[in-house]
């Protein structure tokens, strides 16, 4: 039902500049819904918002997605409907679900280095260090080239990232140790190009996968048996989180983790440790007498 749309998607999303992983996101959640369509015996042309209403309920109450995975599903239908068929969206008519903000897991730091050093594999230790030690996504490490680390100003270059954007984040000293080592394993005495992918995938010419990467996270998190929450872009989390209690200024830190607004990296703030931020409860603060 979707093939005869393919190239209209397609070229809507090369005028647009979307990501590759956002095109697979918004791809995928189209197909859903228009199989959805099938199965009920319609057609995608003859869509209306009614269709898309009972479709969210349907994820809502049979599938019992999330509301913010939900709301991807109707930015993807909300690009096939407007841009695709052409027709006028009522947000009244279909809005956005309400998010119920839940704060991440922020583990100690103790735990975080604990994964980090529970393995003995260099290109393991490469993913959970960079993640960790300059706060990347996980798909930002799969897609890291040789020529994005630079040791000589100890930065990264993160290139296509989220939305689209370009930014350096910091190189930890950490994980420059632990990439030299990982490059003397795995590309001395080859030839190489700086456009080259840092982590290579199974086939030639590809890069290793995301799913790689965060399978390596939970083998490691259920080996030390800690908290079942922990997942790759915990380490992202704690990246934040962290630096903030060292101190470091959060727009420096929005600029590391290519956030578009600062609102979004002062969420941080609740996930911090008050005690070393130097913050004190009044009960330990309290000079008086005792009652």
């Amino acid at each position: 039902m979707l093939s005869i749309y393919e190239e209209k998607i397609n070229i809507y999303f090369e005028i647009k500049g979307v990501p590759d992983s956002s095109r697979e996101s918004y791809t995928r959640r189209i197909a859903a819904f228009a199989e959805h369509i099938q199965r009920q015996g319609g057609c995608l042309e003859s869509v209306v918002e009614s269709d898309i209403q009972q479709y969210i309920l349907h994820l809502k109450n049979d599938k019992r997605l999330a509301p913010g995975t939900i709301n991807n599903y109707i930015s993807a239908i909300r690009v096939f409907y407007v841009h695709i068929l052409k027709r006028e969206w009522e947000q009244i008519s279909v809005p956005r679900m309400k998010k119920v903000t839940k704060f991440p897991i922020i583990p100690p730091r103790e735990d975080i280095l604990a994964i980090i050093d529970a393995t003995e594999n260099l290109k393991h230790k490469a993913f959970l260090s960079l993640m960790y030690g300059s706060g990347l996504r996980v798909g930002e490490v799969a897609k890291l080239k040789i020529g994005d680390i630079c040791s000589k100003s100890m930065r990264i270059r993160v290139d296509n990232a989220k939305h689209g954007t370009n930014r350096y984040t910091i190189l930890s000293v950490a994980t420059l140790d632990v990439l030299r080592k990982y490059f003397v394993m795995y590309f001395f005495n080859t030839r190489y190009k700086l456009d080259d992918w840092l982590f290579k995938g199974r086939e030639h010419g590809t890069h290793v996968s995301v799913r790689t990467i965060k399978n390596t996270l939970l083998n490691l998190r259920n080996r030390l048996d800690l908290e079942p929450g922990i997942s790759s872009h915990t380490l992202r989390h704690c990246f934040a989180t962290h630096s903030l209690e060292d101190g470091v200024d959060p727009v420096f830190i929005q600029q590391l983790l290519g956030h578009k607004s600062l609102l979004t990296t002062r969420q941080y703030l609740h996930m911090t440790s008050k005690s070393l931020m130097g913050i004190k409860s009044p009960l330990d603060t309290f000079n008086g007498d005792t009652v």
